[in-house]
């Protein structure tokens, strides 16, 4: 089941003092897909790595299903959350079913019902089990790596997908596949999807939050971002090379 998110008045400093969120407010519903997008220092990874207790509010509250983190089992709720990062993160020395089946193995799962869980993922990403299973990671491009790496964070149905840009290092036309099978996957986690590129964040969020300063400075649907007056937004789609019928 998916899981509600909010941050309430959250301010984050930096060990000098600096502030790195200011008074940020923000509610996610459960079930919703968000994309945070923003120049590099806007805040938008500080707000990810707070969702899930590896960054702590100087002051303001995080709330996961309207718990406050600061009482919540936060290795229980890391065990129920799924993580896309940039280059996959693959644990080189196991085969691509044994990094799939890691949060099964910490959840006490069965083999039969990780086996199963496995392949069923990992046929949705275009990844066949028989195929794919016994390989090695060095064996594999950085496209079907990230593709394990989806699968990894998708086995055990989390409550919340976190993905901190995890398309950005691939060449446009796997970036573009990727996002498509991203899209086609059809979870009914809440996600929070952090990247650079509008384009990106359009195509597989239902929601833009636009960071800047350590601010939000725009929260929109996806289909009204671009039509928002903000000279930072018209920043972003003039740099963009966005779907058609979205400018």
């Amino acid at each position: 089941m998916a899981s509600s998110i909010e941050l309430r008045e959250v301010r984050v400093d930096a060990p000098g003092g600096e502030p790195i969120l200011r008074d940020v407010a923000l509610r996610i519903p459960a079930g919703q897909s968000v994309a945070f997008i923003g120049r590099s220092g806007a805040g938008k990874t500080t707000s990810l790595r707070l969702i899930n207790g590896l960054v702590a509010p100087t002051r303001g509250e995080v709330l996961v299903d309207d718990k406050p983190l600061r009482e919540t089992d936060l290795i229980a709720l890391r065990r129920r959350t799924g993580y896309i990062i940039q280059g996959s993160g693959l644990f080189p020395h196991r085969t691509v079913f044994e990094n799939i089946a890691t949060i099964p193995r910490l959840l006490g799962w069965d083999a039969a019902r990780t086996r199963e869980a496995a392949a069923e993922v990992m046929n949705r990403v275009g990844m066949p089990f028989e195929k794919f299973a016994e390989r090695r990671p060095r064996s594999l491009s950085g496209g079907e790596q990230q593709r394990v790496g989806i699968a990894r964070a998708m086995v055990a149905s989390p409550s919340i997908l976190l993905c901190d840009e995890p398309f950005g290092a691939l060449d446009p036309i796997v970036r573009r596949e990727l996002q498509d099978a991203f899209r086609a996957l059809g979870s009914d986690a809440t996600i929070v999807f952090v990247t650079h590129d509008l384009a990106e964040a359009l195509r597989v969020a239902e929601r833009v939050v636009l960071f800047d300063g350590g601010r939000v400075v725009v929260d929109a649907p996806s289909r009204d971002f671009v039509q928002q007056k903000s000279p930072l937004v018209r920043q972003f789609v003039a740099s963009a090379t966005l779907p058609a019928g979205w400018q």
